[in-house]
């Protein structure tokens, strides 16, 4: 019968689906990216297919972790937020053992994924783990927790670029900046949402930090995101496609602030943050084409 329980998903592996976000694939897409620019760039376009596998597959693993990190430390504070109060381990769908046992798996499906790697590479990724565990906890103690996250991302540059060159160059540098304050950007964009909840709660984000000026924060970011990418693209000589590809990045993030100034307007929050996952897919095709045509 099609309504027999022995053939219906379980609810604990669909309650784990959502406890790794898979069933919202726009934030693991978008810590996909940076790894990728920096995997493409390093490799001058052409990086081996296995590497780019165990990048992609990595980035999934890592950023699995990382959400069911997040939803062990805030199990007590998610059922408090509108957002976030049906996450498993808020709701109580899934236990703190199971989330223990979800964070295990995830690290070491991370961690032979990390062996594929070279040795600069591997001792990156290991580094990376603090900050990831950390990082939920930087919002009880950190005035901007968003500058936490924005480091971990940074680290899928680093890795992503070393496992290409095996070394770091000025041009990693220069991306990795861009990833962190494109990252501040979309998050604190992110963080916008939750403002009322946390505020009541007592716990720190960049949109409170920034209080009225957020929409001009988030402008300052993606204008330093912009400036970066210009000095990258002039530094390692990048040609047409790239260019169009960062102009068109520069228009949406133009239009996304405006938006942000509309106080008549329902903010967009969940929209923006979904639109810089496009942006940071049309901004590696313009790497690629910018470095092969």
């Amino acid at each position: 019968m099609l309504n027999s329980p022995e053939i219906q998903t379980s609810p604990t592996f669909a309650s784990i689906i959502r406890l790794l976000r898979w069933d919202k694939p726009a934030g693991r897409f978008i810590l996909m990216v940076p790894a990728l620019w920096a995997l493409f760039l390093a490799a001058h376009g052409t990086p081996d297919a296995p590497l780019v596998v165990a990048i992609v597959l990595g980035t999934f693993a890592t950023s699995a972790a990382g959400c069911a990190v997040n939803d062990l430390w805030d199990r007590d504070i998610d059922p408090q937020v509108e957002r976030t109060r049906s996450r498993p381990l808020a709701s109580r769908a899934l236990t703190v053992g199971t989330g223990i046992v979800v964070v295990f798996v995830a690290l070491c499906c991370a961690a032979v994924l990390a062996l594929y790697l070279n040795r600069l590479s591997f001792w990156l990724c290991v580094a990376a783990v603090p900050v990831i565990i950390c990082y939920p906890l930087a919002k009880r103690v950190f005035p901007i927790p968003q500058l936490v996250l924005s480091i971990a991302w940074g680290f899928a540059v680093l890795i992503s670029w070393t496992a290409a060159a095996a070394e770091l160059a000025t041009p990693t540098w220069i991306l990795w900046g861009a990833t962190v304050l494109w990252t501040l950007g979309f998050d604190t964009v992110y963080a916008m949402s939750d403002r009322e909840d946390d505020r009541r709660i007592g716990i720190n984000s960049s949109a409170l930090f920034f209080g009225n000026y957020a929409a001009e924060a988030v402008a300052i970011f993606f204008l330093g995101t912009a400036a970066l990418l210009t000095w990258l693209g002039t530094s390692m000589q990048l040609h047409l496609g790239f260019w169009l590809s960062l102009a068109a990045a520069i228009v949406i993030w133009t239009w996304q602030y405006l938006q942000l100034r509309q106080e008549h307007l329902t903010k967009p929050y969940a929209k923006i943050f979904g639109q810089n996952v496009w942006i940071g897919f049309i901004l590696l095709a313009g790497m690629i084409t910018g470095i092969l045509i």
